[in-house]
């Protein structure tokens, strides 16, 4: 399994679902308390997508641009920049701003999970959310700025299409439906904004090296295994000092330093577990002495596996 595709397999991504809104301007909505990753895009006409840190500007979405929003804090998708709010969405909990009585058009349900006013001449907009959990979930998100722009594009559009299909049906199997093009989607606007963006993660950049890229993949492949440089090198062909020296200057830190880190990221979200012992999450991540695990973990995370456990997260 390739890096990314294990990063996104153990990232916990849970509850995802999506919604469609077809409407004419002025709209506004403003979600004061979403879910860690957000995905917006629009299929027809434009939106705005402004978050709460000042330091970032609005950004306008044209046709077949794909916004995706992580972390918490609030965000408005609106039909300009300018637009107040009209429905502010706090989780499950929609009020219509000013407390007007008068249902805004935003929310009048159209078909299944689809909003607006549906007239001709209206943005199509989707919104797919998830919840993201764990410190792998925390390394997924860790890829991305606060907000990030994949902008339209061949590789993306016939995913968009099918998902604004799938939207507006109510079959049997429809949520998991949604669930896998939502997650085909993520991959394909992560696999875009990595391929184009200068702040993308070193190990992402690393591989399209044939080399590293092949190491990175074994070490992903089996964490657990007794890895050595000597061993590696082997494996991907290359001398042992060459392929430290390359793994370094692609990565940005040595093999077994990454290995290590990998290790503790994978082990910290076992650790939540309160029903799995400290010495079975050490065998789960390659270590056969519960006391070197505790060590390493204590030197990556600044506090023992049991006390880490016992902190709330």
């Amino acid at each position: 399994m390739d890096v990314l595709s294990d990063l996104l397999h153990r990232a916990r991504a849970r509850n995802a679902w999506v919604r469609q809104l077809i409407q004419r301007p002025p709209w506004s909505l403003s979600f004061t308390d979403p879910p860690p990753l957000t995905v917006v895009t629009t299929l027809a006409g434009h939106a705005s997508v402004r978050i709460d840190d000042k330091g970032i500007a609005p950004v306008r979405l044209a046709a077949g641009d794909i916004a995706l929003i992580t972390r918490p804090g609030w965000y408005t998708i609106a039909d300009g920049p300018s637009t107040p709010p009209q429905v502010l969405i706090h989780g499950r909990t929609k009020r219509v701003v000013g407390g007007s009585a008068q249902v805004p058009d935003t929310q009048r349900s159209l078909a299944p999970r689809t909003y607006g006013d549906g007239l001709p001449g209206a943005t199509i907009m989707l919104r797919g959310a998830y919840d993201v959990s764990g410190d792998i979930g925390d390394r997924l998100l860790g890829m991305l700025p606060r907000l990030a722009v994949v902008p339209a594009g061949p590789a993306t559009r016939a995913a968009l299409d099918l998902l604004a299909t799938e939207a507006t049906r109510d079959e049997p199997g429809q949520d998991a439906v949604l669930a896998r093009l939502l997650d085909l989607l993520l991959v394909l606007a992560l696999r875009a904004w990595c391929a184009g963006a200068e702040t993308a993660p070193a190990w992402y950049q690393a591989l399209a090296d044939p080399v590293i890229g092949e190491a990175l993949r074994l070490l992903h492949e089996d964490p657990a295994r007794r890895w050595t440089v000597a061993d590696l090198a082997a494996r991907v062909g290359i001398s042992r000092a060459a392929f430290a020296a390359r793994f370094t200057a692609l990565v940005g830190e040595p093999p077994l330093t990454y290995l290590t880190g990998w290790r503790m990221t994978l082990a910290a979200d076992l650790l939540r577990d309160a029903e799995t012992t400290v010495a079975a999450v050490a065998r789960e991540v390659g270590y056969e002495d519960p006391f070197a695990f505790s060590v390493a973990f204590k030197r990556t995370r600044g506090v023992s596996p049991s006390l880490w456990r016992r902190q709330p997260h």
